[in-house]
């Protein structure tokens, strides 16, 4: 009988907070006792290759070993919408965009550090976690911002130096190097800081010398300028809310929760696995039958294995797309194959103790449209949750395989 192959492509989104511009996988380490095998009634086959699905999300600066959150309830409620968004706010969702405005409008409305502008705790430097992009965003905002594999920073000194500065950093990577956009800088108000862009460079790590970047500041007259106001800064000095004189909103934290860090580290897809490691041994669990499947559309963003070329049987294991978890003990894998199609397989799971589930899969079909092709197709499959919360769960799978998956809000 002829056979049917379908190529599965995943589409990721690679990745200023002020711009000069005219125009304003990895193998687990050694498996803990604790981690429960998963079988399956499918059997490797053939020959793999890496699946390798990263998800962009924020990215982390600790300067160190992560540390015990400094965030207050309202502060954790705005991290907790930046949770999943891609691009630091490209792809957000309207109901992304809901919550992160929301809890923005609520932090604003606390106040604050007072004078934020006139305090030391807004010196330093400030990783940029979130930003609106109104129509006049620069083409480097643009384009850098939404980057997810790039990190950018924002240096502010305005009062520990003599002289004042803002500065724009994004690092292309520890290998690359990055692009350093400075502005002179002025305290006008409590709130308000005055900045005018006069140099700029890329330090590229391949290269002696810094490559000048491309703007004749001097001949952009108004342009060269602006303003941020800070219109929150945490008694803790970790978390700032600021809006630009174009209209755009920027969320930067100094420090970041050991989520951020985490799925930081899986949208640059270096050291993911020792990353899972030190979250869940920071997050252990002394409950076991506390891990629940929770209910919603569970979007897989990194796998610890390989997966095999029959790609009906990645599907059927879990080992890409989503898992959608249902009432009455419902669930179902789903992976888009390509526009109005999709593969489905629904099921049911029984918690057979602590945070251990068994799976029975047993009603798979390919889907166009309004019509399904069913597929004779059974699975049986241990799962344990090692991790959940509202919006990120890790648990072991298909073939002593760790999932990583972020809830779709």
């Amino acid at each position: 009988m002829a056979s049917l192959r379908f190529f599965y492509t995943v589409e990721m989104s690679l990745p200023c907070l002020l711009c000069p511009c005219p125009s304003s996988p990895i193998s687990l380490s050694s498996p803990s006792p604790r981690y429960h095998l998963l079988n399956t009634t499918f059997k490797r086959l053939g020959s793999s290759r890496t699946l390798r699905i990263t998800c962009s999300s924020s990215s982390t600066f600790t300067g160190g070993q992560t540390q015990q959150s400094s965030f207050n309830d309202a502060e954790m409620k705005l991290i907790d919408a930046l949770i999943g968004i891609q691009g630091r706010g490209k792809s957000a969702s309207p109901k992304q965009l809901n919550d992160v405005e929301s809890a923005v409008k609520v932090l604003e409305g606390l106040k604050g550090i007072p004078n934020p502008a006139e305090s030391e705790l807004i010196e330093g430097r400030w990783q940029l976690m979130f930003t609106t992009r109104p129509g006049t965003a620069s083409p480097i905002q643009r384009t850098f911002t939404g980057v997810d594999v790039f990190t950018v920073f924002q240096d502010v000194y305005l009062k520990t130096t003599n002289d004042p500065r803002v500065s724009n950093i994004v690092k292309f990577s520890d290998f690359i190097g990055e692009l350093k956009v400075e502005a002179v800088a002025s305290i006008k108000d409590p709130k308000r800081v005055l900045f005018r862009f006069d140099r700029a460079a890329f330090a590229l790590k391949f290269l002696p010398f810094k490559v000048p970047y491309p703007v004749p500041f001097r001949l952009l007259g108004d342009e060269a300028k602006g303003w941020l106001d800070t219109t929150y800064l945490s008694p803790s000095g970790n978390l700032r809310i600021s809006r630009g004189n174009k209209g755009t909103t920027f969320v930067l934290q100094k420090e970041t929760v050991p989520r951020q860090k985490l799925l930081a580290t899986i949208s640059q897809d270096k050291g993911v696995a020792e990353a899972i490691d030190e979250f869940l041994a920071s997050n252990a669990n002394t409950a076991e039958d506390d891990y629940e499947l929770l209910e919603g559309n569970w979007q897989m963003i990194w796998s610890s294995q390989m997966y095999t070329d029959s790609w009906l049987e990645n599907a059927a294991n879990g080992l890409m797309g989503r898992q959608i978890i249902e009432k009455d003990e419902r669930i179902k894998f789903e992976v888009n194959i390509i526009p109005a199609f999709r593969f489905s397989m629904k099921g049911k799971f029984l918690k057979s103790g602590g945070s251990t589930y068994e799976l029975k899969m047993d009603d798979a079909a390919i889907i166009g449209g309004p019509f399904g092709y069913p597929i004779e197709l059974t699975n049986n499959i241990k799962l344990q949750v090692l991790y959940t919360d509202e919006k990120m769960r890790i648990s072991r799978g298909f073939d002593n395989i760790i999932f990583v998956h972020i809830r779709e809000m």
